[in-house]
Formats: structure tokens, C-alpha cells, sequence
């Protein structure tokens, strides 16, 4: 590993490549290791995602101790990890609807970010 700043730079502006590219590698493995018909993957990788919201959920539960019967079962990590679980989880399933998932999803974010106020519209000016 180099201690040059550029290495730095570099691997923030490739970053959402990289995302971009291991979410891709999840796809083609997941692709690879289906018995099902494409159509049958594609609806069953969307549904995860309520799979993984529920695993959300319940870590916070745990982690909040609302569960008498189990306490303090989880931790604020484990809630961490559960939200990025359900992020991949929808990374992967736009990937598998569209080969433009990262184009997708940018338009998205940008159209998203644009109805935000700026600092300067917002209260306490």
C-alpha cells in the first residue's frame, strides 16, 4: 500500500465504481448459482428486501431491549450491519432488473437531492 495522497483521491472518485463493480459480482455469482427461471430470481431478490427490513427491525428491538422474553438480544452494530445488508440487498436487486442500475440510481438521488432545501432556505435563518 503507497502513502502517496493520490491513492487517497483516487479510491474516493472510484468508489462508486467499485460499489458499482462488487454489486455486478454479486449478481453474476447469484445469476451462476440459480436453479430458478430468471423471472422466479428477479421477483424473489426483490421480496429479500422485506426479508432484510425485518431483520432491520428486529435488531432494533434487540438493541432497544423491547423484548422482555430477550432482552438486550442485539446492538447498535448489528443494527448498522442490518441497514447495509438492506442496501446491498437493493443494489442487487436493481441490478437485476437493469444492466443501467447505477445510471438508475444516480438519476434518482440527484432528482431526491434537488427537492431538498438548502441550508439557506431552510428554518433558522
Amino acid at each position: 500500500m503507497s502513502d502517496t495522497p493520490s491513492n487517497s483521491t483516487t479510491a474516493s472518485a472510484d468508489a462508486p465504481s467499485a460499489l458499482w463493480g462488487a454489486v455486478e459480482d454479486l449478481v453474476r455469482w447469484l445469476d451462476r448459482e440459480s436453479v430458478l427461471p430468471p423471472e422466479q430470481e428477479r421477483l424473489l431478490r426483490i421480496l429479500k428486501l422485506s426479508e432484510e427490513a425485518g431483520e432491520v427491525a428486529q435488531a432494533v428491538i434487540g438493541a432497544t431491549g423491547q423484548n422482555p422474553r430477550k432482552g438486550h438480544s442485539h446492538t447498535w452494530d448489528d443494527v448498522h450491519s442490518e441497514l447495509c445488508d438492506v442496501i446491498l440487498t437493493a443494489m442487487v436487486a436493481l441490478r437485476t432488473l437493469t444492466p443501467e442500475a447505477q445510471g438508475v440510481f444516480e438519476g434518482h438521488l440527484r432528482r431526491v437531492a434537488e427537492r431538498v432545501p438548502s441550508p439557506r432556505d431552510g428554518a433558522g435563518a
